[in-house]
Parts: structure tokens; C-alpha cells; sequence
């Protein structure tokens, strides 16, 4: 589920309002829209309204992480101008990310910190074959996704540095690879993530959005170069106008960091991507980062 404005402060549970009582408007009308967001992705696979809390276990970065009913994975994520909200039945999805930021530059200097040198020239790249595209805000985003979906897995930060993005510029997908060790999903271990990107545009505003959806190890998935899904499991409409998930796996060729293309034959079945119209956002463009809140 996904807003583009906030006409109205939306209704809060009296714990949820206790949480930002003390906080400024701004943040006030963010958290309540993602929550609405939340709540009408959640009746999608109905599960009835219910408080949305931060859990408020481990350091600062990682307390802000939603307490999702049992049996459920999701993800929020808001900035200027957009919320979202995505929702599964954990027995489909073992878990998910998403994440947008303005369509714009990252701020200067900030390249530095995000990206890995190999990271780096795939920009640089990426920049002259495809200029339409501000790819260095899209990797922040897709580092943001890779993230959202790891932590619930392992309960460990992923550092910028942790994970290594390449890109399809054409088809829409990427791929994050793991470069620290220790995800085992079901006893088989996960050393890439894959994912899908976008560009969104609403009354002149542009965002940049990624989702990454982990899949069970066992699932038998494929993707179609029509884009449909073809593996008969579809994950919870998370429409509000909106957005369509499907498990599948990409079926186009991703360009790895050193420019050559890897294909679906070459990735383990596992790997999951989404089939969209539409996504969501977080905030933070400066390298400052929390899992979701």
C-alpha cells in the first residue's frame, strides 16, 4: 500500500500515539501515514487493524523495527511526499525490504561512503549508457532494501560495504551480493539477494523505489519475459492503487560489477524478485540509516 499526501493526520492507536507524543508534526503525520499504510496492506491478508510498534529491542538503529503480527513479514518505509507499506504471510515470504528516496544526486561526498570502489565505476558507467538515471541514489536504495531484508534473518547490522550491487538498467532488477557470511535460511545458506527498482513520478515529484523479497529456499519459482509470474504463488495483493507481487526470478540479464551480464540460469532458485506497478519509500539520503520505523 503506498500515499503520496497526507490530507489528514491518520487515526493512531493510543500506544502508537505515546511513541511520537513528543515528537514534531513532521514526524508525527509520517508515522501515522506509514501506519495507515500498514494497517491496509495487513487487512489484505486479513489481518484485522492492530497497533504497529517499534520493538524496541537492540542499539538505537535496529529499535525502531516494526512488531509485525505472528506469522507475518513486512516492511515500511516513508519520505517527503511518500509512505509505503508491504505485508506477506511469512509461510510465502520469508522476509522482505523495501525502500525509495527522492529521484535526485545523493548529497556530495556521500558516493564515498555508499558505494564500493568495483560500485563506483559501474556509476560511472551506468551514468554515460543510461543518463536518466541518478544510479547513485538508486544504490543507496537498494543497499536500504538489501538491509530491511537481512536484519530480520540475522539481527546484525549490513554495512554499506556488506553488500555489493549490480544492476540491470534495462529490466529493472538488481542484485545485492553478500560479502560478510552467516545468512542460513532453512540449513542453505544466502549469499545474494535479488531485487527489483523503479522510478516513480507524481505531481512533478520523482522517487526512486526498491523491494528485495526473500523466498523460501524451496520455493520453485520462475520469471517470464513478459514479466508474469509463473510459478502459481502469488503473494498478497499490496494494492492501493498500487502494487502487484508475484514471486518469480529474473529471467533478464543483470550486469555484475564487472560489466559482464549474469543471466537466470546462472542464479540459485531461491532468489526472489517482485513483479510491480508501483512501490514504496524511506528517508534518509545522507548515509544515516535505521531498519524501518
Amino acid at each position: 500500500m503506498e500515499s503520496f499526501a497526507d490530507p489528514r493526520p491518520a487515526a493512531l492507536f493510543p500506544e502508537e500515539a505515546e511513541v511520537v507524543a513528543r515528537a514534531v508534526e513532521k514526524r508525527r503525520r509520517e508515522f501515522s501515514a506509514v501506519r495507515a499504510c500498514a494497517r491496509a496492506a495487513l487487512a489484505k491478508v486479513g489481518i484485522p487493524p492492530i497497533p504497529i510498534l517499534p520493538t524496541g529491542e537492540g542499539p538505537g538503529w535496529a529499535s525502531g523495527a516494526p512488531r509485525w503480527p505472528a506469522g507475518i513479514v513486512g516492511s515500511m518505509t516513508h519520505c517527503d511526499g511518500y509512505r509505503a507499506a508491504a505485508v506477506a504471510h511469512a509461510a510465502i515470504i520469508t522476509s522482505l525490504g523495501i525502500d525509495a528516496e527522492p529521484h535526485g544526486p545523493l548529497p556530495w561526498g556521500t558516493e564515498e561512503t555508499v558505494a564500493r570502489p568495483e560500485e563506483r565505476r559501474l556509476l560511472a558507467r551506468l551514468a554515460v549508457s543510461h543518463p536518466g538515471t541518478h544510479w547513485d541514489r538508486l544504490l543507496f536504495s537498494a543497499k536500504e532494501s538489501a538491509s530491511k531484508a537481512w536484519f530480520p534473518l540475522t539481527r546484525r547490522w549490513l554495512d554499506f560495504d556488506d553488500c555489493a550491487i549490480s544492476v540491470d538498467p534495462d529490466g529493472g532488477t538488481f542484485a545485492a551480493d553478500l560479502r560478510v557470511p552467516g545468512l542460513i535460511v532453512q540449513g542453505r545458506r544466502i549469499n545474494r539477494f535479488t531485487g527489483i527498482w523503479r522510478v516513480l513520478n507524481r505531481d512533478g515529484q520523482g522517487y526512486v523505489a526498491t523491494a528485495v523479497i526473500v523466498t523460501p529456499p524451496t520455493e520453485v519459482v520462475s520469471w517470464e519475459d513478459d514479466h508474469s509470474a509463473t510459478s502459481g504463488e502469488r503473494v498478497p495483493d499490496l494494492e492501493g492503487g498500487g502494487v502487484e507481487c508475484r514471486i518469480g526470478r529474473i529471467g533478464h540479464p543483470v550486469t555484475r560489477l564487472d560489466g559482464t551480464e549474469l543471466r537466470s540460469d546462472d542464479q540459485p532458485p531461491h532468489n526472489p524478485v517482485w513483479h510491480d506497478n508501483a512501490l514504496g519509500s524511506s528517508g534518509g539520503s545522507r548515509g544515516e540509516r535505521h531498519v524501518s520505523r
